[in-house]
């Protein structure tokens, strides 16, 4: 599982794994987790949109806040999860 980290606006930097990416409207969406052990607590989920210009070397993401974009993008990666539940 790829591992990204992130640094949110003046914060420490957090690693989080990464769940699944779907691209919508010309934009790239990643979903992500910070805990991959299904024993433990639920792990917070965000689903973080690539703002990066093509001539950046790395990938920056901002976290997904407006409503109806999130509803959109959180919709897909929900039958992409159900999709890989049903393989198994």
């Amino acid at each position: 599982m790829e591992k990204i980290e992130f640094c949110p606006d003046g914060g420490e930097k957090v690693e989080f794994y990464v769940l699944e990416q779907t691209r919508l409207g010309g934009c790239d969406y990643i979903l992500v987790t910070d805990s991959m052990d299904s024993e433990e607590e639920e792990g917070e989920a965000l689903i973080l949109k690539d703002i990066s210009a093509p001539e950046d070397k790395e990938a920056i993401y901002e976290i997904v806040e407006d409503e109806r974009e999130l509803d959109a993008v959180a919709e897909i990666f929900s039958d992409m999860l159900e999709d890989i539940d049903l393989e198994k």
